[in-house]
């Protein structure tokens, strides 16, 4: 798989996101400033709310920025044979049913990108499964889940 191909979708999931953000967070601020939303009486706080909620948005706006940049300005190189887990790895582990495919990001673990077809799960190394792979080599076997759940993944290749 191609380390260049997940990494720009990653990017392009993080602009689209950007942009949705960035139109909600106006929108609440003009709710917020508007004639009409003005208080008509001690308990009417509809322009507050909306205010909060532009807040809220803006700093969305701003963490959804941050982690664009730290995609853009990631390296991507590629980690040779026999190489450990490290931010920016593509990561194939072997489950009991299955294969699956994860990307160690420096941010903005949960998002999900399809790339040839198969689906890469973003992770960061904060996360369970991030902190089992970290410095982990292809061979290696790493648990996943939780103290009851957990299973066995074998890592198939780091790229």
């Amino acid at each position: 798989m191609n380390k260049n191909a997940v990494r720009e979708q990653i990017i392009q999931r993080l602009r689209d996101e950007l942009s949705l953000q960035a139109q909600a967070a106006q929108l609440s601020r003009d709710e917020a400033i508007d004639e009409e939303s003005r208080a008509e009486n001690k308990w009417d706080t509809h322009s507050q709310e909306a205010a909060y909620l532009a807040e809220g948005q803006s700093r969305l706006v701003a963490e959804i920025g941050a982690s664009l940049q730290a995609y853009t300005s990631l390296p991507v190189r590629e980690i040779g044979l026999g190489g450990t887990v490290e931010v920016g790895a593509l990561v194939e582990l072997d489950g009991a049913r299955d294969h699956t495919w994860y990307f160690i990001g420096p941010r903005s673990g949960g998002i999900e990108v399809e790339v040839d077809g198969q689906t890469v799960f973003v992770i960061t190394p904060q996360s369970p499964v991030g902190r089992e792979l970290m410095g982990r080599r292809a061979g290696e076997t790493v648990k996943a889940g939780g103290p009851i759940t957990a299973t066995g993944l074998r890592i198939l290749s780091v790229a």
